[in-house]
């Protein structure tokens, strides 16, 4: 029997190669390398549904059972500290020597930490793990004054919990508009109105230089880069992520804001794949090289290398969807509009947003609150091998549904 697959990371992309490749009938060995002491699970729930309730079965992708039963060796908690690719082993941090015949790089990202004086002190929170999340629903287990680092899709769903929690919430963000890297400036303005009126303090366009820290030893507040301050007992750096690329880069691969692998997330060499965050590869509609930060890229991203590893011909050519829930309102965004020229936001008369982005009147990307129907048309839409025009969605009053149900899916 072959040495078979090994896979770096237990998230959701991790779990869903190794679950995929089961699926595809592949039988030779599957191990799986994790640094955390649990069973795979999901993470988007961390700051929404796990932060209140802490019901980690709820977030679990499988029972032990399964892993038994599929013939998934699950070492854990162990971490990865090298890389022979000419033997093709991987070393972890006991001293295991892990043969291979596919290397799976699913190592995530980890969250980014600016070089701000103070973020050290205990009462400085992060959220990326199970662990995270429990401190920080023990910290929130009295009234809390939180100050938010960050306005982007973890700092804000964090943020939704804490004030509707009773907490007296601040969220500072460096950029002038919320969520600025992903969504248009009409869902920013949108999202700033919503979280205005939940009872969240909003400063934007102004950066933490420092957190102030007291004689305890606890942070009691920041000072920002326009000269004001904020008082808060409690902090949560949510200021984004960077790919974790490290033994990538020990072992010769390219790197470039991600592992570089071509539109079947193959690296240059042909033992190893990379998938998911810490994978930059050839986006399906511009070919330019993206990284994307989202589950759904992942486990499409698994999938496709599933796929290729039992031999069948396959690309990633998936289009991205992410989405965010923040109170009452789910963000849910198709495709990438960051190059959009020109957005054009639609209300319904029961109050659905949809925001369409277009470059050169093609188009690029629909942003839906609470707009499910209309988002899975768009993902069809975005599909069309010609794409749709902006002038075609004109005349159909930009009823994204109805033209979905007209036009024939690619083959």
């Amino acid at each position: 029997m072959s040495d078979g697959v090994v896979i770096i990371g237990t998230g959701q992309g991790g779990f869903q190669l190794a679950a995929s490749l089961r699926q595809e009938g592949y039988q030779s060995p599957i191990t799986m390398i994790g640094d955390e002491d649990c069973l795979p699970y999901q993470r988007p729930p961390l700051s929404k549904a796990y932060l209140k309730d802490g019901r980690v079965e709820a977030v679990q992708l499988r029972p032990a059972s399964f892993f038994e039963r599929s013939r998934i060796d699950l070492i854990a908690p162990e971490r990865a500290v090298g890389i022979d690719r000419i033997a093709r082993t991987v070393q972890t941090s006991t001293g295991r020597m892990l043969p291979y015949e596919h290397l799976v790089l699913a190592t995530g990202a980890r969250n980014f930490v600016p070089l701000i004086p103070g973020l050290e002190a205990p009462n400085v929170y992060s959220l990326k793990t199970t662990v995270d999340a429990d401190r920080l629903r023990d910290a929130l287990a009295t009234f809390r004054k939180v100050i938010v680092i960050g306005g982007g899709f973890i700092g804000l769903e964090f943020a939704a919990v804490a004030v509707s929690s009773g907490h007296q919430v601040t969220v500072i963000e460096a950029a002038p508009r919320l969520m600025a890297r992903v969504v248009s400036e009409a869902m920013s303005q949108t999202f700033r109105e919503f979280h205005e009126k939940l009872g969240n303090e909003l400063l934007l366009g102004a950066s933490v230089v420092e957190v102030t820290v007291g004689h305890d030893g606890l942070a009691s507040g920041v000072r920002l880069s326009d000269g004001r301050s904020v008082e808060g007992d409690m902090i949560l750096l949510a200021a984004g992520v960077r790919p974790n690329t490290e033994l990538a880069e020990e072992a010769g691969l390219q790197v470039a804001n991600g592992v570089v692998v071509d539109n079947t997330l193959l690296t240059a060499d042909p033992s190893i794949s990379a998938l998911g965050d810490c994978a930059a590869f050839p986006c399906p509609t511009s070919g330019g090289i993206i990284r994307l930060e989202s589950v759904q890229a992942a486990t499409d991203h698994a999938r496709t290398i599933a796929r290729r590893i039992i031999g069948k011909s396959v690309v990633y050519e998936a289009v991205p969807w992410f989405w965010s829930d923040q109170g009452s309102l789910k963000l849910q965004i198709a495709g990438l509009g960051q190059a959009a020229d020109e957005d054009i936001s639609v209300v319904g008369p029961d109050g659905r947003q949809l925001v369409f982005r277009f470059k050169m009147g093609k188009f690029l990307s629909l942003e839906t609150i609470n707009a499910a129907g209309e988002h899975l048309a768009a993902r069809k839409l975005l599909r069309q091998p010609d794409g749709v025009s902006l002038d075609i969605l004109a005349a159909r009053n930009f009823d994204i549904v109805e033209l979905a149900k007209a036009l024939k899916e690619p083959a």
